[in-house]
């Protein structure tokens, strides 16, 4: 729980560590009746999330979280209703600020009728304020412990208020009006898109996932965070543990092209009024992420008194990856934004001077070697992928003048942009030796005969067809190489040089690609199978992290994850359009 915003250090860092480290419980008392069943579930198409607990008495008790929107503020909210029976819950409060490290001073405040009455905690800048209409938890070492008592009918609102410890706290709010407010304006949200796969078997996934893409954009400025969590691993125990609660110009750029297609281009205004201003100035000072207000400054540093979720360490934060060169970056960039022309979002006095500027970038640095899509933290290479966006943002250059009439050395940027698609088909094929034959595919990186599943892009920006002889032998050098346990590998770490030790689990998103890439190469019913089995991986509530551990059978890293979302919605898009040319409209045909 990071307040106020996404990258604010954390108020309950128990996932990381021990409840000592932060956490909010409220659920029965393991002494009362014993627990039948625990099930979550959000309400329709919104984030207020009900979780109810069934107790063998007979007692039914739902609690209701859910953090307001439109308002401004940092509250969480949890509403407990009693739905049959009696029942007694157990709250337990442990409030740590700087993720678990810094104790805050506990006094009750206020009193009977003050609407600031309450439990306040403070240290430093942050205040949090725990208001209730039943009884507030009582001291109890460093803990806050109480009761929560409801029958059939009641309803106990408690709410959690963040605020900067200088001011005074927020006005209390009407519980019932925010949560209704808030359910409508999900709903209200979710009503409003359209695509290719807005009816059909996969709907109710697409639409949930566009929720989520929409629930990790910060409401205040629009950046796109790429997940909501740091260092969950994604390897048990392992060391591979990041901070994503940051705005990765590709991902923020790849989600907005799925907002875009599902008629959201309010989203990619917003999107890119945060671009213009995260990156103004010099373009060679342009990076490959910024803070969610755009701010540049991400050093990555390691929380030693965290023990890691599972053991887990190091706890980080921030990202060192913020001092790589990746050259794909500007290319993702270029295709959204070139999306969000033919959506009709028309150019302002900003933002084509802004994309002539980062042409400018990609045409002083169209030779260089780079770290990669993963952030490879070993050498850089000519990474094909990274190749291919650099044709990207020169083609959609290009068609920006040919096309929109757009000013600009369109002649210059095409030149450039043939030369970069010969380089890669003569250096980044496997054409083999005189000694060896070559598997005809594309490489991960010039001068090696691995494959990437960052290849299954290719057709998504249009290099080359899906059913091109190149692109065929790509897929089935993946499937050779990289698909274990029927899901895609992102590369094989064994044989890479990403500075890291070698093992990994399968990335959620390269699946939903090879879905996509069935899909438009004429093998629906691949397709189809794949993406029932991902599906069958979300968790209760229908979210995903960013891998999958086959054997463990529980998903792996950062939680929820923008590239594991929103490749799910282009991949069951590519599947609608497969079943339209094929006159199967809703894939059931291809089920049965």
């Amino acid at each position: 729980m990071c307040l106020p915003r996404f990258d604010s250090p954390a108020a309950f860092a128990a996932l990381l560590g021990t409840r000592e480290h932060g956490h909010w419980t409220i659920a029965p008392p393991e002494d009362g009746p014993a627990v039948v069943s625990v099930e979550r579930a959000y309400e329709g198409d919104s984030f207020l999330l009900r979780t109810r607990w069934t107790l063998e008495d007979g007692g039914v008790v739902d609690v209701v979280d859910c953090m307001p929107m439109g308002d401004r503020r940092a509250d969480l909210v949890r509403r407990v209703v009693g739905v049959s029976g009696d029942v007694e819950l157990r709250q337990e409060l442990v409030i740590r600020f700087g993720y678990g490290s810094v104790v805050p001073w506990v006094r009750r405040v206020g009193g009977k009728g003050d609407a600031a009455k309450g439990l306040l905690a403070s240290a430093g800048p942050d205040a949090v304020l725990l208001r209730t209409t039943g009884k507030l938890p009582k001291a109890k070492g460093r803990t806050h412990v109480g009761k929560v008592k409801v029958s059939a009918g009641q309803v106990v609102d408690t709410v959690l208020t963040w605020y900067p410890s200088h001011r005074e706290p927020p006005a209390a709010m009407s519980v019932s009006d925010r949560l209704e407010a808030t359910r409508r304006w999900w709903h209200e949200w979710a009503a409003r898109g359209d695509g290719p796969a807005a009816e059909g078997p996969y709907a109710a996934a697409v639409v949930r996932s566009l929720l989520v893409l929409r629930a990790l954009t910060h409401e205040d400025t629009g950046g796109i965070v790429a997940a909501a969590t740091t260092s969950l691993p994604e390897m048990p125990g392992g060391t591979r543990n990041w901070d994503y609660r940051f705005c990765w110009l590709r991902d923020a750029a790849l989600t907005l092209e799925a907002l875009l297609e599902h008629g959201y281009t309010e989203e990619a205004r917003e999107w890119r009024g945060w671009l213009l201003r995260a990156i103004a100035g010099d373009p060679e000072d342009v990076q490959i992420m910024y803070a969610v207000d755009g701010a540049r400054d991400l050093p990555e540093r390691e929380l030693d008194h965290l023990p890691g979720f599972g053991g887990a360490k190091p706890v980080r934060i921030g990202n060192g990856a913020v001092e790589q060169y990746q050259a794909d970056v500007l290319g993702e960039v270029m295709v959204a934004l070139d999306a969000a022309r033919r959506a009709g979002l028309a150019e302002d006095e900003f933002s084509w001077p802004m994309q002539r500027a980062l042409l400018d970038f990609v045409v002083s640095h169209s030779d260089r070697k780079d770290s990669g899509i993963w952030e490879m933290r070993g050498p850089e290479q000519f990474y094909v992928h990274s190749r291919v966006m650099v044709w990207a943002a020169l083609d959609r250059g290009v068609r920006a003048v040919r096309e929109r009439g757009l000013d600009g050395p369109a002649e210059q940027w095409e030149v450039l942009r043939d030369q970069v698609r010969d380089e890669v088909l003569e250096h980044g094929v496997d054409t083999g030796t005189p000694d060896r034959p070559g598997r005809g595919c594309f490489v991960q990186h010039y001068g090696t005969r691995e494959v990437d599943a960052s290849l299954l892009q290719l057709p998504q920006v249009g290099f080359v067809e899906p059913d091109h002889p190149a692109m065929l032998a790509t897929v089935a050098a993946i499937e050779s190489d990289l698909l274990p346990d029927g899901l895609v590998l992102r590369y094989r770490t064994e044989a890479s040089s990403d500075g890291l030790p070698p093992g990994e689990h399968p990335f959620l998103a390269c699946s939903f690609w090879l879905v996509e890439q069935y899909a438009r190469s004429g093998r629906a019913e691949a397709g189809h199978a794949l993406m029932r089995r991902l599906l069958e991986l979300r968790n209760d509530v229908g979210l995903l992290s960013e891998e999958y551990d086959v054997h463990g059978g529980h998903q792996l890293g950062n939680t929820p994850q923008a590239l594991s979302h929103l490749a799910l919605v282009r991949a069951a898009d590519a599947l609608a359009a497969a079943d339209q040319r094929a006159g199967r409209p809703d894939g059931q045909e291809l089920e049965r």
